[in-house]
């Protein structure tokens, strides 16, 4: 480098280290500026959002559950949805706890948990906080209203952090909606998901997912992690709030809660359709018409244009829902109404829970190499706190059947109102019209009952072949629905047979119902009571559970002598014409009591 361009180069330099050192000095000044006046600078807008994150979080803190397993190993995250305790979490949270466990909250208390209900294919389990009947809760929104780019935050304990009972908060935004997760080396299926880019780490399992409002939209499940440590990569999945909502009810009756199928697959077809390409002869879908190669249009009010789109939506409701189907058939749109199979069969469920389920060989340990094995030691057993020995009842088939026997008495007593049918021990009389204006009565005994409708005339004995009695008269099977009905009422659900509090469900016409199941004998009944008024306004009967049933819709209820019996009956075989009978008296054996319209 001669002189000329040595002089050229120091210049230069002289000038950038002027130009440099003004930059720092008015950063110096500019950070100056912003520690003395931080609020000012910012623009009101930007206040006003950051405000809004933090009352968010403020908000949906209290309601998380951090949970633990016995003596501490292990745990996972949860959420209080009810005033009275009953928390979401996951399935694989609580595999790991006993029937009792320990659950932290945000206010620093250590609270008694109990199991309630276990979905062990939708990952999802409910558990009840003891203690307190005004827990902090979480909203539960439509899940369906959430968009990709939605901001949103995770609440919960990874890696256990939470021994100081404060939950860890990670923010970030939902990055995709209705994910459909395959199961993987386990009967686990995450359908209709959330995928989000908030930090879900191992521990965060059963947590809550809030939308930047600070509501519930997903219960935490499955990440995607870094393969050689659990360290979350921005890949997250949520259980909707809306397959929540469906399995709630489910969940409170204390049963292993199985998934639905809806009797018939669909693959493909050639135009990119969605074609029913097998079917279950035995399934309700079938007996209601559904076909192979009907194209599949709508599922349960969402409209299909994919297989993946089909999975989803079945995947979000539970066994036993009532869903319309819409189909194209050749040009023509055909709607069915259909109840909904389980995937499993009872015994299933019961070793899946048990952990005896092995869908996929699972590689031998290998042998300790450079120090001697150690034993695990057996995992204790968490006793029942003081005081709540009584809330946890193992039976098979549930979670926990104490919740069972206290569903079923709470919906049994809002159906009977006090009334005591036990005292009517002899043979009941119904009198009325049908619905061609003929006077009908119908006479139900222990032994045998009867109806008469105009000159036509049936007996139905309880002692024969029932099955062959149906197929003779039809009338046959809604006598034995009646008498059913009649001995539910005297016995009630505790002493009537196997009674079982299932659920919600919801009716054609989309009304709501409460779902009791009970099996006499070889009959096995559907008993449906409004979720407003607590009537049983629906009773179901099967001869066979391949078969239709008789369904009887009650109507019309009235009291008359301090007994609330219906004032109409409409009854139909399968999906046949229904026949309506206007009850005006009814007799009930030994009392001289009748009831509506009584003219003793």
């Amino acid at each position: 480098m001669n002189l000329k361009q040595t002089t050229s180069f120091r210049s230069c330099l002289g000038s950038a280290s002027v130009l440099l050192a003004g930059l720092i000095a008015f950063a110096t000044a500019s950070h100056a500026l912003a520690v003395q006046q931080p609020e000012q600078d910012l623009p009101t807008e930007l206040q006003q959002f950051e405000q809004q994150r933090i009352d968010a979080i403020a908000k949906a803190v209290p309601s998380a559950v951090a949970i633990f397993g016995p003596g501490g190993n292990g745990g996972g995250s949860g959420v209080v949805v009810s005033p009275d305790g009953y928390a979401v979490t996951n399935f694989h949270v609580i595999q790991g706890c006993d029937d009792f466990m320990k659950c932290s909250m945000a206010d620093g208390v250590l609270y008694d948990a109990v199991i309630v209900g276990i979905d062990a294919t939708g990952d999802v389990a409910l558990i009840k906080l003891l203690g307190r009947d005004d827990f902090p809760v979480s909203k539960l929104v439509d899940s369906d209203q959430v968009r990709a780019g939605d901001a949103c935050f995770a609440v919960g304990n990874p890696f256990l952090l939470a021994t100081d009972f404060q939950p860890t908060v990670s923010f970030g935004i939902v990055s995709g909606t209705h994910r459909y997760q395959y199961p993987s080396g386990s009967i686990l299926e995450y359908t209709d998901c959330i995928q989000t880019d908030a930090a879900i780490n191992p521990g965060n399992s059963g947590g809550p997912l809030f939308n930047a409002d600070g509501d519930l939209i997903g219960i935490n499940g499955r990440g995607s992690f870094e393969k050689r440590g659990r360290v979350n990569v921005g890949v997250g999945y949520a259980i909707s709030s809306n397959q929540v909502k469906l399995f709630l009810s489910h969940l409170k009756s204390g049963r292993l809660v199985d998934h639905a199928t809806a009797g018939f697959t669909v693959g493909t077809g050639q135009d990119n359709g969605v074609l029913v390409d097998g079917i279950l002869e035995s399934s309700e879908a079938y007996r209601q018409g559904v076909r192979y190669d009907d194209r599949l249009v709508e599922f349960a009010g969402r409209k299909v244009t994919t297989v993946n789109q089909f999975k989803n939506v079945l995947g979000i409701f539970p066994k036993g829902w009532r869903v319309p189907v819409k189909f194209d058939r050749e040009g023509t749109m055909v709607d069915v109404f259909i109840r909904l199979q389980g995937v499993h069969a009872e015994e299933e469920l019961v070793g899946i829970v048990a952990g005896n389920d092995k869908p996929q060989a699972v590689p031998a340990p290998k042998p300790c190499e450079k120090q001697p094995c150690k034993l695990l030691p057996a995992k204790p057993e968490t006793p029942a706190p003081e005081g709540y020995e009584d809330v946890f009842q193992k039976k098979t088939g549930f979670a926990n059947y104490f919740f069972n026997q206290q569903q079923q008495r709470r919906v049994w007593a809002a159906a009977v109102e006090g009334n005591d049918f036990a005292q009517y021990t002899k043979s009941w009389k119904l009198s009325g019209k049908d619905s061609q204006g003929n006077k009908m009565q119908i006479v139900l005994g222990d032994e045998q009952s009867g109806i008469k409708a105009g000159e036509d005339a049936f007996v139905v004995k309880l002692s024969e072949d029932l099955t062959e009695q149906a197929e003779a008269n039809p009338r046959a099977t809604l006598l034995l629905a009646m008498h059913q009905w009649r001995k539910m009422l005297q016995l009630g659900p505790d002493k009537f047979g196997q009674s079982i509090y299932w659920g919600e469900v919801r009716g054609a016409d989309g009304d709501a119902f409460e779902l009791m199941v009970a099996t006499r004998d070889v009959l096995q009944s559907n008993l449906l009571f409004g979720k407003t008024d607590g009537r049983l306004r629906v009773f179901e009967s099967f001869l066979d559970a391949d078969q239709d049933p008789c369904t009887i819709e009650f109507a019309d209820y009235k009291t008359e002598n301090d007994i609330m019996l219906p004032g109409s009956v409409t009854y139909r075989i399968g999906s046949g014409p229904a026949e309506t009978f206007s009850l005006e008296k009814i007799e009930l054996g030994d009392s001289n009591k009748s009831t509506p319209g009584s003219d003793e």
